[in-house]
């Protein structure tokens, strides 16, 4: 049974998105695929202008989302400005800055579309645990999305490729150097001040494993969700999908 992105993953309402291995794969995959899609940040965001069909940069996100709403009576699945990209400023010539989150609530409560919010940083890395200053994500967030890649299994905890090791090391009990387990990768991510760091008590969570892109990988992916799920003694998990959205392909939904 083949499983579409948008079914397995949260799209609607406000949807933020953390972690690391593949934010932005899944922001711009789904923003392809819903129907009146903004993409946004409260964060630094890679120029993304290849990937949506309009990036308004404006301090008043607002006015931008009405000037390019269409008519009711327009067909969103052929409408030029959607998905639409929204952010404050260009920092420099390769990124843009993000909105602060009462600027992202107030979009989302404009807007009759879902609201994809890249909500942290990773730095390209494969995996990741916040900072004290992360994530930044709005009150009014209907989602959390907190990924992490089956590529970062097996590797050594180390700069190279995870994004703060030491937070990792220290939420894990590990050294930075060790390896990589997929329990320890399942468990940061299931973490109340990992993964799940800052997940609004209203707000669905829905971890992804991505770049399941091997047999290989999806054996390891199952063993991330299996800890994940292991180890969310809250519930607060609802399922956690696997999947390559590098290649827009769900291998699978692990319910909680």
């Amino acid at each position: 049974m083949t499983i579409a992105p948008e079914d397995a993953l949260p799209s609607a309402g406000l949807v933020c998105v953390v972690g690391a291995g593949g934010k932005k794969t899944t922001l711009y995959t789904l923003a392809d695929r819903l129907e009146r899609a903004v993409v946004t940040a409260t964060v630094r965001i890679p120029i993304f202008d290849d990937r949506v069909a309009r990036v308004a940069v404006t301090p008043d996100p607002l006015d931008a989302l009405a000037d390019g709403d269409p008519s009711p009576d327009a067909d969103p699945n052929t409408d030029a400005d959607w998905p639409l990209g929204l952010v404050p400023e260009r920092e420099r010539e390769d990124r843009y800055l993000g909105y602060d989150v009462d600027a992202v609530a107030d979009v989302a409560a404009a807007h009759d579309g879902p609201v994809l919010v890249k909500a942290d940083g990773a730095r390209m890395r494969e995996f990741k645990a916040p900072n004290d200053r992360e994530p930044q994500v709005p009150a009014a967030a209907d989602a959390v999305v907190p990924v992490a890649s089956a590529h970062a299994v097996g590797e050594p905890l180390t700069e190279e490729r995870v994004h703060r090791p030491e937070r990792v090391a220290a939420l894990a009990g590990l050294s930075v150097g060790d390896e990589l387990s997929a329990e320890t990768v399942g468990r940061v991510l299931a973490s109340s001040e990992g993964g799940l760091k800052d997940v609004p008590p209203d707000a669905d969570a829905v971890a992804l494993v991505n770049k399941v892109d091997t047999d290989e990988d999806e054996a390891v992916a199952r063993e991330v969700a299996a800890a994940a799920l292991e180890a969310d003694e809250a519930g607060r998990l609802d399922r956690v999908v696997l999947a390559a959205l590098g290649e827009k392909r769900v291998v699978d939904v692990v319910e909680g």
